[in-house]
């Protein structure tokens, strides 16, 4: 039913342009124009499968209708996927390359820089023998984060345009950038999109699906330090790096990312910069239940009131801002939009593993913003990073997903 070549050679085409986010530019949106590429090239692609209403507006959201050919009335249902990759690496000529009939070994990505994708440090990497994955060439992340989701939904697209037999209603497409800057849908206009409920291609493995996400907030630390001489420092001296690590160290050491898995909440220290006068470092916070993501804030609240206790007031300043929350409250009383995608992932093949994602979502935001919006696979692995990988038969199954719940819900 899906065009294996045609997805995966959009899949690749989409790779290679840069679309790195800056998750240190606020002033501007998106805070890269080179998402834009993308974005702009996606618009044409669309115009050149017959789509009439295709925008894109000032903020670099694209928007598109698949119309219905179906002679009753069915939900408009939205598909999107966000074209930034993130700023933790390179996405800047990226060279993926095939690994068919994947046997189960190592793989060497870059032999001179010594990088590899090993099932020893990777165990999910047993579950691909036999499937070719496409891979990074070690220097860059390969951009399935979410290229995959965006090359997955152009398909089904393409199936749809070309496909008369396959009776559809009206199918909502957008495209969002800066997502992995956490600022994805900041200007997004649900009531322009029109859509009753949707669904994010931007997940992992195979059979994944979520609609539950962490709470998620920022904090960031700012310690006043008081630099004096050192050979004349005792009773006078405070150090703020010194100081910066006594707070972290009054957070609980457990409750790090490392230590956490499932509905575990925890406290991440990202960014830290500081000499003996200043320094600023800071977190983000997240959980999944709601009172224990404010009892969080609340913690690292006495840490900071504590700190100043000891050392004087306002050697810490503390901003606490909070980023989203779990949707699983939006979705549960549309249930059937998860019941759908279930449903639709065993017609096909694949066996669904509905679990809580230890991150968000555009679809998070969009859901508190009146568009439920649960999360669908799109196949990659390793997010984020040189060992990124996606196979392509997760690919086309994630394409036979959307289009079955289309199909689904055009026969209710």
């Amino acid at each position: 039913m899906i065009n294996q070549k045609l997805l995966i050679d959009r899949f690749l085409r989409y790779v290679k342009v840069d679309t790195q986010a800056d998750d240190t530019v606020t002033d501007i949106f998106p805070s890269t124009k080179k998402q834009l590429d993308l974005s702009n090239m996606l618009v044409k692609e669309l115009q050149d499968l017959g789509l009439k209403d295709v925008t894109i507006d000032e903020y670099g959201y694209v928007m598109a209708t698949v119309p219905g050919n179906i002679d009753k009335k069915v939900p408009t249902i939205g598909f999107l996927a966000h074209v930034d990759t993130a700023p933790d690496m390179s996405g800047k000529d990226v060279k993926p390359r095939f690994i068919e009939n994947y046997d189960g070994s190592e793989i060497i990505l870059n032999k001179e820089l010594n990088v590899t994708l090993s099932p020893t440090e990777f165990p999910e990497l047993n579950g691909y023998k036999g499937q070719t994955l496409i891979v990074t060439d070690g220097t860059t992340l390969l951009g399935a984060d979410d290229k995959a989701g965006v090359a997955e939904i152009m398909t089904a697209v393409e199936y749809m345009m070309s496909t008369p037999e396959f009776k559809h209603g009206p199918i909502r497409i957008g495209f969002t950038v800066d997502e992995e800057v956490g600022r994805g849908v900041d200007h997004f206009d649900v009531k322009k999109f029109n859509a009753e409920f949707g669904y994010t291609l931007d997940g992992g493995a195979i059979g994944e699906m979520e609609y539950e996400n962490f709470n998620a907030a920022g904090a960031k630390v700012t310690i006043q330090g008081r630099n004096i001489h050192p050979g004349y420092a005792k009773d006078k001296m405070i150090n703020s790096i010194h100081v910066a690590m006594e707070f972290n160290s009054l957070l609980p050491a457990n409750e790090r990312p490392e230590h956490t898995e499932g509905y575990d909440g925890f406290y991440h220290l990202i960014k830290m910069d500081g000499s003996v006068e200043n320094a600023t470092f800071q977190y983000i916070i997240r959980d999944h239940n709601s009172e224990k993501f404010e009892a969080r804030k609340a913690y690292i609240t006495k840490v900071a009131e504590f700190i100043n206790m000891k050392y004087g007031e306002g050697v810490v300043t503390l901003e606490v801002k909070d980023q989203y929350y779990n949707m699983r409250k939006q979705v549960e009383p549309v249930y059937h939009v998860v019941e759908t995608a279930v449903k639709a992932m065993e017609l096909v093949g694949v066996k669904p593993k509905v679990k809580p994602i230890r991150g968000g979502t555009d679809g998070a935001r969009l859901s508190y913003m009146g568009l439920p919006c649960p999360n669908l696979f799109a196949g990659g692995e390793n997010f984020h990073g040189k060992q990124e990988y996606v196979a392509v038969e997760s690919m086309v199954k994630a394409t036979e997903v959307m289009l079955k719940i289309i199909e689904l819900y055009a026969q209710k």
